[in-house]
């Protein structure tokens, strides 16, 4: 197996100029290793041609939430079986447009699936950042295809919001057969405000090490497997699953696991659990736990609390922030409807009041204009913590 050849991903319509080096990889006898163009060349962990996986495609960087980013090995198979999967799901082949970057997972995908179904992605330049206007302009110049009527696209939630609030954004996502959404939570008051406007919304839930979302509003792609381990991660398995990390082997023995049928497990840094329907429902990551008094509080069940009843919150992230007294206190970032509305803490315990115990309700509110972001769609926890840390 030869080793992956960086390949320079560029922003905007020059996106498509990989095409070929991606149809190319998807044989499985050349891949590639894709970066924004702009960011210049990565670092990447030294590896060995003989310790690659039979069909190695691509090797996808990880978004780095926990650690130093990595760079997940996917084959032919893997990307394949994905892309063949969503479509399955979604009710047939169909042109997309790629409204995220593409050297990221999601974008990468976007690219993946059109070369599977054999049509030509259109692109929202990114360059000048995401607008609504620019997404409806992209979405109406979008030609139909022979064989390809249906139109799909690939958002993160921020997006999504933004093309919510704005009336040519949300024809332009009324336009669209399927809408996937994905990289981070979708407040539930946005998922709502989006099916209630006839959006055909689908929340994805994946990652790089799954050649992204692998399960659809809870529900696992065909080709895939979950289930939660007796520590309460998720973890994920099928066809879609990568072969490891590039040159990472001891963390490649951590997360992956191969089954003695050669079913391939990916043990995420999710925590969640099955509902009564069968649905996962995450319930945040492992890292993010706030450890308050003693208590365990998992981030994702006050978000989503504060989400269905605090309608004055447009979007939240809780975070653990630390204090003398309890080792840590729950902090809720919050961004408003309303600029000129006042949140407290005190609005969070009335509100919440027989909702949540009292011990998990915010004992800080952070409010921000918009909530800061690492990588596409996805909160900067980290960030977060240390501004809420330096305002105690």
């Amino acid at each position: 197996m030869s080793l992956p050849r960086p390949l320079p991903v560029p922003a905007g319509a020059e996106a498509l100029t990989i095409l070929a080096d991606l149809e190319a990889a998807l044989t499985g006898r050349s891949p590639v290793l894709p970066y924004a163009a702009e960011q210049g060349h990565p670092v990447v962990a030294p590896h060995d041609p003989a310790d690659l996986p039979d069909g190695f495609a691509v090797a996808v960087g990880t978004s780095g939430s926990t650690g130093r980013p990595k760079r997940t090995m996917l084959t032919a198979v893997a990307l394949t079986a994905s892309a063949t999967a969503t479509h399955a799901v979604l009710g047939g082949t169909g042109s997309w447009l790629l409204a995220l970057p593409a050297h990221h997972i999601a974008g990468l995908q976007v690219l993946v699936r059109s070369l599977i179904g054999g049509t030509s992605p259109s692109v929202l330049d990114l360059r000048p950042g995401f607008t609504a206007a620019a997404f409806a302009r992209a979405a109406a110049a979008m030609n139909p295809r022979q064989g390809a009527a249906r139109r799909y696209t690939s958002l993160v939630p921020t997006q999504l919001g933004r093309l919510l609030d704005d009336r040519a954004g949300l024809e332009a996502l009324r336009s669209f057969d399927g809408v996937l959404v994905g990289g981070a939570a979708t407040p539930h008051a946005m998922v709502q405000r989006a099916r209630d406007a006839d959006v055909a919304l689908t929340l994805t839930y994946g990652m790089s090490e799954t050649s992204g979302g692998c399960v659809y509003d809870g529900l696992p792609l065909p080709v895939t497997r979950m289930h939660i381990d007796n520590d309460r991660h998720v973890v994920l398995g099928g066809d879609t699953v990568a072969h490891g990390y590039l040159g990472e082997p001891q963390l490649t023995a951590d997360a992956f696991s191969t089954d003695a049928d050669g079913t391939r497990w990916f043990r995420t840094d999710d925590l969640g659990h099955i509902d009564n329907d069968g649905a996962l429902v995450v319930d945040g990551r492992a890292d993010d736990v706030i450890n308050t008094g003693g208590l365990k509080v998992t981030p994702g069940v006050v978000e989503d609390a504060i989400a269905r009843h605090v309608h004055d919150v447009a979007d939240v992230v809780v975070v653990g922030v630390p204090d003398r007294e309890w080792g840590e206190v729950v902090c809720a970032a919050v961004t408003l409807h309303d600029p000129t509305t006042h949140l407290t803490a005190a609005d969070l315990r009335s509100r919440l009041s027989g909702i949540l115990p009292d011990a998990v309700v915010p004992k800080r509110v952070v409010v921000y204009p918009a909530i800061p972001l690492r990588g596409p769609g996805k909160p900067d926890r980290a960030a977060i913590r240390l501004a809420a840390d330096r305002q105690a």
